[in-house]
C-alpha cells in the first residue's frame, strides 16, 4: 500500500471511531488522525520505514499504532481495524470527502436512506436530496438540504476537501481575509489558527479568532466577505463561509479579557493540547478556551494573552511552531526553550536564478541580476548568491561551458564593483548525475566560488543508490550545499529517499550544508527532518529558489520551517555577516 492509500485508511478509522463513540474514542481519534497526516507527509514509504525499524521518528506514531501497520503491511489487513469498522457501512467513507460531510452527518444519511453502493453513494445521496426527502429528516431541515446539494456540486467540480494547501498558498489566502477582518471597527485582535498558526507545510481549512465586543457585528462582517461563494453556517460565536476555490474559511469570536486563552486551545496541535492538560491537571488546574479554573472552584479566570495563560500553568510562552508534543512543555516549565530563528536574522539569499544567458540544464530566471540585487537591498541583505542551473551538457561542449561560466563571472565581479550595499557571491545550483558525479569538469568549476548541488533525474533509484549517488556529489570540494534535500513537490511527488542518518554524519564531517527551500511546494528540508539533523548538529542555509524578484519575499516560509524544526540562529549559516559566511564557503 502507499503512504497515500495507508493515510486515508486510518482517517476512516478515526472517522468510525467518531461515529461509535466521539467522546469514549477522543484520543484514538486524535492518534490516528495525526497518525494519518504524518504517513501523507513522509518523504519515506512506510514499509521501508518499518524494514529499518524507524517509523516512530514520524510524529504521532506511536506503539500501538506501529503494531497495526506492521499487520497492514504484511497481511494487507488489520484485525483492529474491522472491530474499529465493524458495523459501519463502507458507502460511508466516499462522502467524507465531500466539503461541509464529518462522519456522524455521513453515517446518518447512508443509515436512513440505506445507502449500501460505495461507488454511488454521492451520486445516490443527490438524488435523494433533489427529491426533498431529506429536509424532513430530524436535525436536518430544508436549509440542510440545500447545502448538501451545493457541497455534492462542489465535489463533483474537483473541490474535494481532503486536498490540502501548501503553506504560502494557505498564508497568502489568509492574509487577504485577515485584511478584510480588520476593515471592521468591532475587531480588536484577529489572528488564524490551527495548522496554519503553526506554520505546518500543509493546512486543510483556514480558521480564525477575533477578540471583540461586539460579536454579532464581527459575525456579519464576517459572512459579507466579498469574495465568498457561500455561507456554510452562522451562529452567535462562529461562522463558517466557502470562498472561490471551494476552501473553507471558519471564525470564532471571544471576548477581549478570554482571548489569550481561546488563541490558545485553538492554535493546537491536538498532542500539545492533550500533554499540556495533562500537565495541568497534576496541579489540580483545568484548562479550557475560555480560561483555566481550579479544582473544585466554579469560577474560571480568564487571560487576554496566551502569555499570561501558559504563565499561569508554570510554563514560558510556547512559540506556535514549536507545539508539536516533542518536549517543548518540559523546555518549557524549566525556561529552556531554545531561541528559534527569526526572518530578521537571514543577512542573504544563496539560491537565486536570474536571466543571465546561462543556457541552463533547466529554467531560467525572469530577472535581471541588477533588479534582483535592488530587491535584495529593500530586504535588507549583506550577499546574494547567484546560482543560476548549470549550462546544459547535452547542448554545450566542455569548452563552451567554461566560456559561458567565464564570461558570468566577469559580470558578477563587475556588478561588485559597482554595487555598494550587497555583496554578489559566484554561486552555481549544479546536477549531480545517475553516476554521483556533478555535471561540469574541474576546470569549469574553478571560475565558481562554490555551487549547491542538487538532483534533478533519475529519481526511480532505490534509498541505498540515491544516498551513495548525493554523498559522492556532495564529496565534490566545490560542493558546500545540498539543495532540496528530499526533491519532494508538496501535493504533487513524495521524492526520493534517503539514508539521513547517513548524509547527517557525512555533512558534520565534511563541513557541508543541508538547504531548507522556501519553495511553496517544497519546503524542504521538511521540518521533522530538521528536527532530527539539528539535535545532531547539522549547518542549513535557508534559500528561496527565487526564478523572480517577487518570489525573494518568500523566505518567510523557509524560516517557518526552520523554526517548526527548532533552529536557532546559529544553526544558519546564511544568518551569518558576510565575510563570516564567505570564510565557511570557502572552507
Amino acid at each position: 500500500m502507499t503512504n497515500t492509500e495507508i493515510a486515508t485508511l486510518l482517517r476512516n478509522v478515526a472517522a468510525a471511531y467518531t461515529i461509535k463513540d466521539e467522546r469514549k474514542f477522543r484520543f484514538q481519534i486524535i492518534a490516528y488522525q495525526k497518525a494519518a497526516d504524518a504517513i501523507e507527509n513522509s518523504t519515506s514509504e512506510v514499509k521501508d520505514l518499518l524494514l529499518e525499524n524507524k517509523l516512530e521518528l514520524l510524529p504521532g506514531i506511536g506503539h500501538s499504532i506501529r503494531q497495526h501497520l506492521e499487520e497492514l503491511i504484511k497481511t494487507g489487513k488489520v484485525k483492529h481495524f474491522n472491530w474499529v469498522m465493524d458495523g459501519i457501512p463502507a458507502s460511508v467513507f466516499p462522502l467524507l470527502d465531500v466539503p461541509s460531510f464529518g462522519p456522524k452527518k455521513a453515517h446518518k444519511l447512508v443509515a436512513e436512506f440505506k445507502l449500501k453502493d460505495p461507488k454511488n453513494v454521492i451520486s445516490d445521496l443527490e438524488k435523494i436530496a433533489k427529491q426533498n426527502k431529506i429536509a424532513s429528516l430530524e436535525g436536518f431541515g430544508a436549509k440542510s438540504q440545500e447545502d448538501i446539494l451545493q457541497a455534492i456540486s462542489e465535489y463533483k467540480k474537483g473541490r474535494a476537501k481532503t486536498k490540502r494547501m501548501v503553506l504560502p498558498y494557505a498564508s497568502e489566502l489568509a492574509q487577504k481575509v485577515l485584511a478584510y477582518l480588520k476593515t471592521s471597527n468591532a475587531v480588536i485582535q484577529a489572528h488564524p489558527l490551527g495548522s496554519l498558526r503553526r506554520m505546518v507545510s500543509t493546512v486543510g481549512d483556514i480558521d480564525f479568532a477575533v477578540a471583540t465586543n461586539f460579536p454579532d457585528e464581527v459575525i456579519k462582517h464576517f459572512i459579507d466577505y466579498p469574495y465568498k461563494d457561500r455561507v456554510i453556517e452562522q451562529g452567535s460565536q462562529t461562522a463558517s463561509i466557502l470562498i472561490s476555490g471551494g476552501k473553507q474559511i471558519d471564525l470564532m469570536v471571544q471576548p477581549p479579557d478570554a482571548f489569550g486563552s481561546l488563541l490558545q486551545h485553538f492554535t493546537g496541535s491536538k498532542r500539545h493540547n492533550i500533554h499540556l492538560r495533562e500537565f495541568a491537571l497534576k496541579k489540580r488546574l483545568s484548562l479550557s478556551e475560555y480560561g483555566i479554573k481550579k479544582a473544585k472552584h466554579k469560577t474560571i479566570q480568564k487571560y487576554d494573552t496566551e502569555e499570561k495563560f501558559y504563565k499561569a500553568i508554570g510554563l514560558a510562552w510556547i512559540p506556535p511552531e514549536m507545539r508539536e508534543d516533542k518536549g517543548e512543555i518540559e523546555l518549557a516549565a524549566q525556561n529552556k526553550l531554545p531561541k528559534l530563528v527569526e526572518l530578521k536574522d537571514i543577512m542573504g539569499d544563496l539560491h537565486i536564478h536570474s536571466n543571465y544567458p546561462i543556457e541552463p540544464s533547466h529554467d531560467m530566471g525572469k530577472n535581471t541580476m541588477e533588479d534582483m540585487l535592488k530587491k535584495a537591498e529593500s530586504l535588507g541583505y549583506n550577499y546574494l548568491g547567484f546560482s543560476e542551473h548549470n549550462p546544459s551538457v547535452s547542448k554545450h561542449t566542455s569548452s563552451q561551458i567554461y566560456s559561458i561560466l567565464s564570461r558570468r563571472k566577469d559580470k558578477i565581479e563587475q556588478l561588485n564593483e559597482s554595487n555598494k550595499y550587497v555583496r554578489v557571491i559566484n554561486l552555481l545550483e549544479l546536477d549531480i548525475l545517475a553516476s554521483g558525479k556533478v555535471a561540469i569538469d574541474e576546470k569549469s568549476l574553478s571560475v565558481i566560488d562554490a555551487v549547491i548541488v542538487s538532483i534533478h533525474s533519475n529519481f526511480s533509484m532505490n534509498k541505498e543508490e540515491m544516498t551513495k549517488r548525493v554523498l559522492e556529489g556532495l564529496s565534490n570540494p566545490k560542493a558546500k550545499i545540498l539543495a532540496h534535500p528530499t526533491g519532494r513537490l508538496l501535493n504533487q511527488r513524495a521524492g526520493y529517499e534517503l539514508d539521513f542518518d547517513k548524509i547527517f554524519e557525512f555533512c558534520i564531517k565534511n563541513n557541508k550544508a543541508l538547504e531548507i527551500n522556501a519553495w511553496p511546494t517544497r519546503l524542504d528540508l521538511p521540518d521533522s527532518l530538521v528536527f532530527e539533523a539539528i539535535k545532531k548538529g547539522v549547518k542549513f542555509v535557508i534559500n528561496t529558489d527565487s526564478h523572480s524578484t517577487w518570489q525573494m519575499d518568500m523566505m518567510k516560509y523557509g524560516v517557518s520551517v526552520a523554526r517548526r524544526g527548532w533552529a536557532t540562529k546559529s544553526d544558519i549559516l546564511n544568518s551569518l555577516p558576510y565575510n563570516e559566511f564567505v570564510k565557511w564557503l570557502k572552507s
